[in-house]
C-alpha cells in the first residue's frame, strides 16, 4: 500500500514548524501545509470525488498547486495537470480524455485569462461536472480557498495500492493528439527517492521552484524530491531571470533545477560582481527538459564556477531515466548514465543492443516506467515491449557507460522544455482558409534550444501575411506552440511515397543560415 501524500504527512509530522511553501510575503509551515491538504481531501470526499477519481487541475506555481495536489492523491483520486497556456478546444479535450468528474483552475488575469479559457472548455465537456476556481472567477463560481476554509484540517488518508494510478500526464508522440501517460503511486515515489539522493543534501534547505509544477519534471524533481527532503519550496510563478537571483539572495537557496532557457536567461542577466556572488551562492544546477547545449554549460561554469549536472526524462519514465551524478562522474553534452534501479540499452530496429559507439533507439526499463496510455491499448504496446519503454530517441552510448542523444524524434519539437507536435500545429493551421498545405518544423535557437517553424503554401491567389496566421494560431493553440517563424514556399518536397520531406526544409534552412 503506498500514497504519495505520504510525503508531505511525514514531513509534517517530523517538521512541522519548518517553513515548506512560500510566495512573496506568505508562508507555510510544513504544519499548515498538511492541514491544507487534509482540509482539501475532506472537501473532495464530501463533493463526492474519491478512488477511482480524476480531478484535472489547471495553475501556475502557487501555493494552491501543491495543496490541491497531496489533497486529491490523499482522497485517492487521480492527479490530471494541465498546462496553464492551453486554449479552450485543449483544455475541453484533456478533461474528456481523462474522463475527469471536477476541473480547479486558476481565474487568472486579463493578460492569461486561464479562468475564463477553462470554464470555456469546461462548458464544452458534458463528463466534468464540477467546476472550481482558483481565485475569484465570477460571484456565481466557487472558489477554492472558500470550499476549504471550514473543513476538518484532520484526514485519515485513502490507503492506494502501489500500483494504483496517483496522476495522468499528458504527452504526446508525433502522430495524433496528447496521450495522457498513467503513472503510479510507486513510479512517482520511486523516481523521487532516488532524485533526492542525486541533488539534494543536508546542507540543502530552500530550493526555488520555477520550474512549472504541471511539468513532469518540475512535479518530481522539485515538489515530490522536495517534499520528500522537507526543504522550503519558494514557489516562481512565472520564471524570470531577476526572481531567481532575489530568491537565492533572500533564501539562501543552494540548488537551482532549471531547462536551458533559463539558464540562457540567467547568463544574460547582467554581469555584476553582485550578481556573480548571488549566484556562486548555489553549489549545485540541474538541468532537463531539453539537451543543454555545451556551450551554455561551459559559459556557466566558468563565469560562476557551480557544476551543472543534466538528466535525460520523460512524461512516461515519471520523469528521469538518466542523470549525470557527481559520485559517478560528468561528461558535457551527455544525459548521464543510468539512475539506480533502471535498466537503459541502445537498440536496432529488432531490438538487439548495440555495441558502444553504434546509433539506435534508447529504451529503459525499471520502477519509473509508467502503466501504460490511458485507454489507448494499441498506443501503449507500440511503446511498451516486454517491460522496455521505447523511447523514440536516437541515442549512443560510449566506452565509460555515458548515454548521449543524436536526434530526438524525428518531428518532435522541443521549445524552451516544452514538447510541441507539428501534426497537432498543422492540423490547426491547415484549417486556415487561406493555406492550402503547410509543415512545422523545429529550428535550432540558442535560447530556446528550438523554435517552431511553419513553411506554408498559400491558396491560390491569396495574399495573407506572416503575422495573420501567427496572430490566427496564437488565438487557437498554446502559446508555446505556434510558429514564430513563418516561411511561404510555393511547393512542399515530397518523397516518391508522397511524404513530405521535413529533413529536405530543414536542411534547405540551414545552408540558407
Amino acid at each position: 500500500m503506498l500514497n504519495l501524500s505520504i510525503l508531505v504527512e511525514q514531513s509534517a509530522r517530523r517538521n512541522p514548524e519548518k517553513p515548506a511553501l512560500s510566495l512573496g510575503e506568505m508562508t507555510l509551515t510544513y504544519k499548515s501545509f498538511h492541514e491544507k491538504v487534509c482540509q482539501t481531501a475532506n472537501f473532495l470526499t464530501k463533493s463526492g470525488i474519491g478512488y477511482g477519481n480524476k480531478v484535472a487541475m489547471l495553475c501556475p506555481n502557487l501555493p494552491q498547486y501543491p495543496i490541491l495536489f497531496f489533497g486529491i492523491l490523499k482522497a485517492g483520486a487521480t492527479v490530471v495537470p494541465l498546462s496553464v497556456m492551453l486554449k479552450p478546444e485543449e483544455i475541453s479535450y484533456h478533461l474528456s480524455d481523462s474522463e475527469s468528474a471536477m476541473f480547479f483552475c486558476f481565474a487568472g488575469s486579463p493578460e492569461m485569462p486561464m479562468g475564463k479559457y477553462g470554464k470555456e472548455g469546461f462548458d464544452k465537456t458534458d463528463s466534468c461536472k464540477q467546476f472550481i476556481s482558483i481565485g475569484h472567477l465570477a460571484d456565481d463560481i466557487k472558489s477554492f480557498d472558500e470550499a476549504i476554509k471550514n473543513e476538518s484540517t484532520v484526514f485519515e488518508s485513502y490507503m492506494t495500492s502501489s500500483e494504483d494510478t496517483a496522476v495522468i500526464i499528458y504527452t504526446s508522440g508525433t502522430t495524433g493528439k496528447p496521450k495522457g501517460a498513467e503513472l503510479s503511486h510507486l513510479n512517482l515515489y520511486s523516481n523521487a527517492e532516488v532524485v533526492t539522493g542525486i541533488i539534494a543534501s543536508a546542507e540543502f534547505e530552500a530550493q526555488s521552484v520555477a520550474l512549472p509544477l504541471f511539468h513532469i519534471f518540475g512535479l518530481t524533481v522539485m515538489l515530490l524530491a522536495g517534499t520528500r527532503k522537507s526543504l522550503h519550496l519558494v514557489l516562481v510563478p512565472k520564471f524570470d531571470a531577476k526572481t531567481i537571483y532575489q530568491n537565492i539572495k533572500d533564501y539562501n537557496i543552494k540548488i537551482f533545477a532549471g531547462v536551458p532557457s533559463m539558464y540562457w536567461a540567467i547568463l544574460n542577466e547582467e554581469d555584476t560582481e553582485e550578481n556573480r556572488n548571488i549566484i556562486k551562492n548555489l553549489r549545485i544546477c540541474v538541468s532537463g527538459g531539453a539537451s543543454l547545449p555545451v556551450k551554455i554549460i561551459d559559459e556557466f561554469q566558468e563565469r560562476f564556477g557551480i557544476p551543472m549536472i543534466e538528466g535525460y526524462g520523460m512524461s512516461e519514465g515519471s520523469p528521469v531515466v538518466t542523470f549525470n551524478q557527481m559520485e559517478i562522474g560528468r561528461k558535457p553534452g551527455s544525459i548521464g548514465t543510468p539512475i539506480w534501479g533502471v535498466d537503459v540499452k541502445v537498440v536496432d530496429e529488432e531490438g538487439n543492443e548495440l555495441p558502444v559507439g553504434e546509433k539506435g533507439e534508447l529504451i529503459y526499463r525499471g520502477p519509473n516506467v509508467m502503466k501504460s496510455y490511458y485507454n489507448r491499448s494499441k498506443e501503449t504496446e507500440e511503446v511498451l515491449k516486454n517491460g522496455w519503454l521505447y523511447s523514440g530517441d536516437i541515442a549512443v552510448k560510449d566506452e565509460d557507460g555515458f548515454f548521449f542523444i543524436v536526434d530526438r524524434k524525428k518531428e518532435l519539437i522541443i521549445r524552451g522544455g516544452m514538447n510541441v507536435y507539428p501534426r497537432e500545429v498543422e492540423e490547426l493551421m491547415m484549417r486556415h482558409p487561406d493555406i492550402s498545405m503547410v509543415a512545422v518544423v523545429g529550428m535550432e535557437n540558442e535560447k530556446l534550444g528550438e523554435e517552431v517553424k511553419a513553411f506554408v503554401v498559400r491558396k491560390k491567389d491569396r495574399s495573407v501575411s506572416e503575422e495573420s496566421i501567427k496572430l490566427w494560431t496564437k488565438e487557437r493553440i498554446a502559446n508555446y506552440k505556434y510558429p514564430r517563424i513563418i516561411e511561404f514556399i510555393d511547393e512542399l518536397p515530397i518523397s516518391a511515397s508522397g511524404k513530405i520531406l521535413k529533413k529536405n526544409l530543414k536542411t534547405s534552412q540551414n545552408e540558407i543560415l
